[in-house]
């Protein structure tokens, strides 16, 4: 006779986000230390952290980091991409930080891309690749700034560049010839990845199976408790495999049905010890997220485990805007309470709260002071120089 499936174990929210928060790190001040080692190590067990270009206030790569490491300093990540090397950028959902010994999942996608270049990319000739990439074999790592002999062409896309060497800078860096080997704010430079790693032989790409399991696993680590949805964030496509994989660990009893109340056909699963009591963060404990925090990203999870819906509108028009141009969630022990929306004054060297939201439980005399005093230490963070 076939086994019959585990009976899912019953939660509530409240004890999921609490598994969320300790998988996040997010239930305690500095779970990963406060030197230079603190960034690899955040990024290696988050998984990826998500780069984005908004700067209305810090830009999130740094701010999530900040988030999990109180003496976050800008140049530990540099240090970490540029001369530890032991991050590097790639694409999982959106451009990220992601630990180097991971590089070899990502070989199989970048190899896709060479092989069937994304439509972004039809633009761009022959000619225009070999240009870029004569250019750094010969000189080493360059910028799109130390090009400029390109005959200029009109934007196809707000996004676009006038240079047609940038998306040819682009194109061969999604595909793996480079790499990004450092940053100066959003401008980037790149090199041959064999220079930069100082590979004496290139890493073997993973097979279909192994960047399955890694996949499962980085969820698993960062999440907690998983769904289809959060471990293929973006990445519908391979929903069929990673069920696959789960109920093959649940045959091997390495992973456990889990049902989260309110989350109504929806399935999750957790490792077994994931699953132990886990105590409640400090209550005053607050932590002032990005909306690209992985705690924030995926909304619908955000939903069913803290019942908060957040709201992007950056590029909602402003008569329409409900929380504010850049609105960021402020996470109070295991509540979200409030979204603020700030903008960093740099000439004046201040933070200006230009919309105070309170949500759910969140209220003045519970939670002003001690967001407040969180207010204080981001604004220090942010306007360093």
């Amino acid at each position: 006779m076939p086994r019959r499936p585990p009976k899912p174990l019953s939660i509530s929210p409240s004890q999921a986000r609490r598994i969320w928060l300790r998988a996040q790190r997010l239930d305690t001040l500095a779970p990963f230390g406060d030197g230079p080692e603190a960034t690899p190590a955040a990024v290696d067990h988050l998984g990826y952290v998500q780069i984005d270009t908004i700067n209305v206030v810090e830009r999130c790569h740094h701010h999530i980091l900040w988030t999990r490491i109180p003496a976050y300093q800008r140049a530990h990540l540099r240090q970490a991409q540029s001369v530890d090397k032991s991050v590097f950028e790639y694409w999982t959902h959106a451009l990220a930080y992601v630990p180097t010994r991971d590089l070899r999942f990502f070989l199989p996608e970048m190899k896709r891309r060479r092989e069937n270049p994304p439509s972004w990319f039809s633009s761009v000739t022959k000619q225009d690749l070999r240009k870029v990439m004569g250019l750094v074999r010969r000189d080493g790592a360059l910028s799109i700034r130390d090009i400029d002999d390109d005959v200029l062409v009109d934007k196809d896309h707000a996004w676009a560049s006038r240079k047609p060497s940038k998306r040819a800078l682009q194109l061969a860096f999604f595909s793996g010839a480079l790499t990004i080997c450092e940053r100066a704010g959003m401008l980037k430079s790149y090199e041959l990845p064999e220079r930069h790693f100082g590979w004496e032989r290139a890493p073997r790409p993973a097979t279909e199976k192994q960047v399955l399991d890694y996949l499962l696993d980085r969820a698993l680590r960062s999440q907690g408790i998983v769904s289809l949805d959060s471990v293929c964030h973006l990445d519908a496509p391979r929903k069929p495999a990673i069920r696959e994989l789960i109920e093959t660990r649940l045959r091997r009893k390495a992973l456990v049905p889990v049902t989260i109340e309110g989350a109504g056909k929806q399935e999750h699963w957790a490792q077994p010890a994931t699953l132990e009591p886990t105590p409640a963060p400090d209550a005053e404990l607050v932590h002032i997220l990005s909306p690209f925090d992985p705690l924030i990203i995926q909304r619908k999870r955000l939903k069913l485990f803290f019942d908060y819906d957040h709201l992007f509108e950056a590029y909602v028009p402003k008569d329409k805007r409900a929380m504010g141009y850049f609105a960021l969630p402020v996470l109070v022990g295991d509540e979200i309470v409030a979204a603020v929306d700030l903008k960093a004054d740099r000439a004046n060297g201040t933070l200006l709260v230009q919309q105070w939201n309170w949500i759910g439980e969140g209220s003045v005399e519970r939670h002003k002071a001690v967001i407040e005093e969180a207010l204080h230490r981001f604004e220090r963070f942010q306007l360093e120089t």
